[in-house]
């Protein structure tokens, strides 16, 4: 009893001695941290498992080298076992835990929050990745090493390894949806394909990459649903991404309007619109009329923002403010329907309408840059050299 009493006395001492040690060398880190980031996040994230380490690594060698004899044989054997397998578990975690503050250290040099952020959130979403795959394998190894502790493991290793084989043809066919996944999530990773914080339409919603994994994508919804998708949707279903290359977006309203709307007056009310808002980048503002069937010409206008949230705010003041710009200083090119009673030789004044006098414009006369979508600005010069006409590509193609 004399010498159960002393192993227990050592190990609380070793403890308490390896909790007073930790605890100073936390306290001056956080005095450190201040002017460091890497010392901030050894505090923040590695305080826990190193002060489990320490500890379960002291009360082992206490009760190890007390007394010989402290304890009955068998059960000085079995808590060294077990604190063998807590010291396992603790390292792991340990590790993990220190994974994660190199990669929180490393991401901390690529901002999220800057207007061209497009190589930030690629590496933002490598790393993501590659933490969860990392902090797999080092479970699965520490539960390897934890089962290996165990003489009748050891004993039975030989005899699974001689079966493996049939076992992992057997594991890959009950698991191939999962695997397809998880090899999904890692092309995503590195195909460039999608990203953390990437504006997409998917299933015919808008929104954005809120998490990624290696087996499942989370599109936070534009009215804060949530929407889970399997990594797999996103290499075999296609899907709009509207931030891939930058974060500034274009987008269109379009209007059905009568045959009498003035296009050239819309035109400057749609630029003075787009100049009065810090909404808008400055990129484009076209107005254009791209249908006129059906007793209806259908104007677009064609505008830019920073990034997909604000693109939204300007469409929808763009369609209120045309709307109430055409319905009050413009009433007569309001949607409306025509109906013909008689023949065209009738005397009333508007059976009988002259046709008016064809206008030339000089050659010098330029067109204004808001009647064109490629041309006129660099930003439509640009847009030109990508996009050709069904004329251009009909002759490629021959």
């Amino acid at each position: 009893m004399r010498n159960y009493l002393g192993t227990v006395v050592a190990a609380l001492v070793a403890a308490a001695a390896a909790l007073l040690l930790v605890e100073a060398l936390h306290q001056a880190s956080r005095r450190l941290g201040r002017r460091s980031l890497l010392l901030t996040e050894l505090t923040e994230h590695a305080h826990r498992p190193i002060r489990v380490a320490a500890t379960v690594l002291a009360v082992q060698l206490a009760v190890r080298y007390s007394t010989r004899y402290a304890v009955g044989s068998p059960l000085r054997q079995a808590v060294l076992h077990g604190l063998v397998l807590a010291l396992i578990a603790a390292s792991a975690w340990l590790l993990a835990a220190l994974l994660i503050v190199v990669e929180d250290t490393a991401l901390a040099r690529f901002r999220v929050d800057v207007p061209n952020n497009r190589h930030a959130r690629r590496v933002r979403t490598q790393v993501l990745l590659l933490r969860r795959l990392t902090i797999a394998v080092i479970v699965v190894l520490a539960v390897g090493v934890l089962l290996m502790t165990f003489p009748a493991v050891r004993g039975v290793g030989a005899g699974v390894l001689t079966s493996a084989g049939l076992v992992g043809v057997v594991a890959a066919l009950a698991a191939q949806s999962l695997l397809g996944n998880v090899f999904a999530g890692l092309q995503l990773a590195f195909s460039d394909a999608v990203r953390l914080d990437d504006v997409v339409v998917v299933e015919g919603e808008w929104g954005r990459i809120e998490e990624l994994t290696l087996s499942y994508v989370v599109v936070q919804i534009w009215d804060d649903r949530r929407l889970v998708l399997p990594t797999s949707y996103f290499t075999s279903t296609p899907f709009q991404n509207w931030t891939r290359t930058e974060a500034a977006v274009l987008g269109t309203a379009e209007f059905d309007l009568d045959w009498a709307v003035p296009v050239q007056a819309m035109r400057e009310e749609l630029r003075r619109i787009c100049e009065s808002t810090e909404l808008w980048d400055g990129r484009a503002c076209v107005l254009q009329v791209t249908d006129a069937t059906g007793g209806m010409v259908k104007a677009r206008a064609l505008v830019s923002a920073a990034d997909a949230g604000r693109l939204w705010d300007l469409r929808c003041l763009v369609r209120e403010q045309l709307v109430a710009w055409v319905r009050d200083q413009r009433p007569t090119a309001l949607p409306r329907m025509r109906t013909e009673v008689g023949d065209a030789s009738g005397p009333l004044p508007w059976q009988v309408v002259q046709p008016r006098r064809a206008t030339r414009r000089r050659p010098d006369t330029e067109v204004p840059d808001d009647a064109r979508v490629f041309g006129g600005s660099d930003d439509g010069e640009a847009r030109s050299e990508v996009f050709v006409g069904p004329d251009d590509y009909a002759d490629a193609r021959r």
